[in-house]
């Protein structure tokens, strides 16, 4: 069975990165990795390659930037002259990126069969490109691997009831592999910082960055936090460009105890982060891994798609609220921060699940 696993943007490679690893056990699975080059330069892209032992893409389609609607039709448009010169025999797309959407679609059309990890998750706010990726990728895909149960009501509720299993999360997976690695990492050296001295943020969500109210009030938030604890933000290109458009520079350079560094990869990213004090972020994935590792997490958001984080781990949304930001964070800094579990199936082998699944099903 010939299986076409696309990449594209960064949360994609942490979850297609263990996959191809289990499909290479398989004599009966060839595993063909299409990068669509959503994100293209080196630290948004090639270095995840290199840290988490993924092969060179074999086919890459160089989309690079674009708006929703541009970007989407580019990846459309190269994947259906690839997917027609390979003729694959399953599309896999994993997580919620325009890649994930635009690759299913060209599969539904050309009758390929689509597996989609990280089906059923559903953050109800449908001002979200992600939220609309999610929703029109799950309708189309005939093998609809979730990490919750939550993702499976969500399903049923859709009246989705075709091929769903629970399998658990893959960026768990990668997470517990690598997890060492990267705690040996240097970057605290490199930053002069201290073991569970200091936050880790990130922030990027066109909602809270392009909106310059919504930027301001985090701002705020961040200039009182930091003056009890260090920061450290590796600024995201769109952030970056809009703090400079918003004219905030003064703003953000006068903050002391706010580091900020390049996008950093896989590996000394996550060396920051298990030995944070807590973690600030408008991202999904760090809500999961965050509640894995016992970490407390203030999401800036109004809504989740991962409410067992909040339910079960470390999670709490905060928005952009300011004065909530502030409170929860001296609330954390001085050591009332929310501690939790984790479900039951975010045990390290979602991958093994998953491809044996496949690979019985390519025997059937």
């Amino acid at each position: 069975m010939k299986i076409a696993c696309i990449v594209g943007a960064r949360p994609n490679f942490m979850k297609i990165a263990p996959i191809l690893e289990e499909m290479r056990k398989y004599p009966n699975l060839e595993p063909l990795l299409v990068h669509t080059g959503q994100h293209y330069d080196y630290e948004m892209s090639q270095i995840f390659f290199e840290e988490l032992d993924i092969p060179e893409p074999d086919i890459y389609l160089s989309v690079g930037s674009g708006s929703q609607a541009v970007q989407t039709a580019k990846i459309m448009i190269a994947f259906e002259e690839s997917a027609i010169k390979h003729k694959p025999d399953l599309v896999m797309v994993v997580g919620d990126v325009n890649s994930t959407l635009a690759c299913a679609l060209v599969s539904a059309k050309l009758c390929i069969p689509i597996a989609h990890v990280e089906a059923g998750i559903r953050s109800f706010d449908r001002t979200m490109p992600e939220e609309i990726n999610r929703v029109l990728t799950d309708v189309i895909s005939d093998y609809l691997f979730t990490p919750t149960e939550d993702a499976n009501e969500n399903l049923r509720k859709e009246g989705i009831q075709k091929k769903i299993f629970l399998v658990g999360d893959v960026m768990i997976d990668t997470l517990f592999k690598y997890k060492e690695k990267a705690s040996s990492s240097r970057i605290l050296e490199e930053l002069g910082l201290e073991k569970h001295s200091y936050a880790v943020m990130t922030l990027h969500r066109p909602s809270n960055v392009d909106v310059k109210t919504n930027f301001v009030n985090i701002l705020d938030a961040l200039e009182e936090i930091q003056r009890n604890i260090k920061i450290v933000l590796p600024l995201h290109p769109r952030t970056k460009a809009r703090i400079r458009e918003f004219g905030l520079e003064d703003k953000v350079s006068g903050m002391r105890n706010l580091m900020i560094t390049e996008p950093l990869g896989y590996l000394k990213f996550m060396g920051l982060m298990v030995n944070a004090k807590f973690v600030l972020t408008d991202s999904g994935g760090m809500q999961t891994e965050t509640t894995v590792l016992n970490i407390p997490c203030l999401t800036l958001r109004e809504n989740t798609e991962r409410p067992e984080t909040i339910r079960e781990g470390t999670n709490m949304l905060v928005g952009t609220n300011t004065r909530l930001i502030v409170d929860e964070s001296m609330k954390i800094i001085n050591g009332n921060g929310k501690l939790g579990t984790y479900p039951k199936l975010w045990d390290g082998y979602a991958t093994e699940r998953i491809v044996e699944i496949i690979d019985r099903g390519s025997r059937s």
